[in-house]
């Protein structure tokens, strides 16, 4: 597993139930087989998130190292294989752009706002545009993970309803049901600031 496949399309499969329970069994096989399966769209998602290809492919990486030791944490009847994977690599891409902020704050200086009027009235509009970014991704973590699934597909994949159901697995009608009740809890959340989960 050296290089991602250069796809970005998940290759849709009826069989994930018994390839999850094979890497539950430690069917190492069985690894090969999810990461041929889904390694394009996970380096794909993880690309949009981080934008930079050498941490994209050491993320997608870990993304299937932490599925193979996390599997036990999979639950089919919460949402696809598929889904739990790009659940994992959306959370590895989003902790590591994190830790890079946090190494970045580590390293600036606070400027007192009275020492600088002008840097004063530009910085209150960065602090809203953080607050901003705040809570869109608290609206996002209050996401399921097949809502918060669809919603990356569509927005950092440009999938369509129709590709975002087969690739992952599940019926047109139950993707666009995702879809219809994420972005409703979005404009929930944003509106009111709330944490709800649908």
């Amino acid at each position: 597993m050296s290089t991602i496949p250069s796809g970005a399309r998940i290759l849709a499969s009826g069989d994930d139930a018994q390839l999850a329970a094979r890497l539950v069994r430690r069917d190492a096989d069985a690894l090969s087989v999810l990461y041929d399966r889904y390694a394009g769209v996970v380096y794909s998602v993880l690309l949009r998130i981080v934008r930079d290809t050498a941490v994209a492919e050491d993320l997608a990486q870990e993304t299937f190292l932490r599925v193979w030791n996390g599997i036990h944490q999979y639950d089919s009847e919460r949402g696809s294989l598929a889904a739990f994977v790009l659940t994992v690599a959306r959370n590895r891409g989003i902790d590591y752009l994190r830790s890079r902020e946090h190494r970045l704050a580590g390293k600036s200086v606070a400027i007192p706002a009275d020492d600088h009027p002008v840097l004063a009235v530009e910085g209150a509009s960065a602090l809203e545009q953080q607050q901003l970014v705040r809570r869109v991704r608290g609206a996002l973590e209050a996401l399921s993970p097949s809502h918060r699934t669809v919603i990356e597909l569509a927005y950092f994949g440009g999938l369509s309803h129709s590709e975002m159901s087969e690739q992952l697995g599940q019926p047109l009608g139950t993707v666009k049901t995702w879809v219809r009740n994420a972005l409703r809890v979005l404009r929930e959340h944003l509106a009111e600031g709330g944490a709800r989960r649908p």
